[in-house]
């Protein structure tokens, strides 16, 4: 490739590779696989002319991201469904980003005709969310489920720990959410938003902590997160939102009710993570993990 005059190596890299990161040029400066004028270049901040010619003994084809293990809760030739750790993110970003995602996960899972960053990925958790999540391992499949997410006919509940209680110990929480423009990345309520709607119920309470069952209607990004903050009680964990820290966010999708082709209506249920029973007493009708 021909360099940009005055252009840092890593730079010159990530800009010329597909939805390619700084983080993955860095990697291949590293690993001796960036030349300059035919000559190993090892130095990210290298800087190029105009007349300087790039090249990378690096095939895109055989990309893989790092490997990771996931508890697989039910599997058939339609469909998965995964109890996704907290730390890990759906899908990556970038095709070429060397993050581990569950899109990565059931990579050698599905059919080779889905293809993308986000192949057989039908709906995400956050990073810091846990628990359940359907993928679709054929096209078909993939066009059936989405079709009951885009309806509202997937019902789903998640718990998490809040600081303090509610009052009422049940309500629904009705706020349009939308993106924040002093910082894209999260949400706001806001009335020009898309409409949200969340059910909760307090499960138990020590008055320090709460435990918290919810069922959101409709399925905006962040939007569990962005109601409860709004109603001054944001999630353990969640730095983003204003929550008290802890070691992870304390959201975790709980349950998952969806038609199956072949099987009809299913439920699939994991385990609350064992990191909840540090801030409130588990009700014994509630498994911990």
């Amino acid at each position: 490739m021909k360099a940009e005059n005055g252009i840092r190596l890593d730079k010159q890299i990530a800009n010329k590779i597909p939805d390619g990161s700084r983080s993955l040029a860095k990697k291949l400066i590293d690993e001796g696989k960036v030349k300059v004028n035919n000559k190993t270049v090892t130095k990210h901040s290298f800087k190029l002319t105009d007349k300087d010619k790039v090249s990378l003994n690096f095939k895109f084809k055989d990309f893989k991201a790092n490997t990771i293990t996931m508890p697989i809760i039910y599997e058939d030739d339609f469909c998965l469904v995964l109890n996704k750790p907290s730390g890990i993110i759906t899908h990556a970003k970038g095709v070429y980003s060397t993050e581990t995602s569950v899109a990565s996960f059931i990579r050698d899972k599905i059919s080779p005709n889905l293809v993308g960053n986000r192949a057989g990925i039908i709906h995400r958790l956050d990073r810091g969310t846990s628990g359940l999540i359907i993928v679709a391992k054929t096209e078909e499949a993939r066009k059936y489920l989405a079709q009951q997410f885009a309806k509202r006919q997937v019902k789903k509940n998640y718990y998490c720990i809040i600081s303090g209680t509610l009052d009422p110990l049940a309500a629904k929480i009705n706020m349009p959410i939308e993106r924040n423009p002093k910082k894209p990345s999260t949400f706001r309520p806001g009335a020009n938003g898309k409409e949200a709607i969340t059910f909760y119920k307090v499960i138990v309470s020590n008055h320090k902590y709460s435990l918290i069952e919810l069922s959101p209607l409709t399925g905006r990004t962040h939007q569990i997160r962005v109601h409860l903050k709004a109603i001054n009680h944001p999630i353990v964990g969640d730095a983003v939102y204003g929550g008290e820290k802890a070691d992870r966010l304390m959201l975790h999708a709980a349950s998952l009710k969806i038609k199956l082709k072949e099987k009809g209506i299913v439920t699939f249920s994991t385990a609350l993570p064992r990191e909840f029973s540090k801030f409130v007493k588990m009700p014994k009708d509630i498994e911990n993990g």
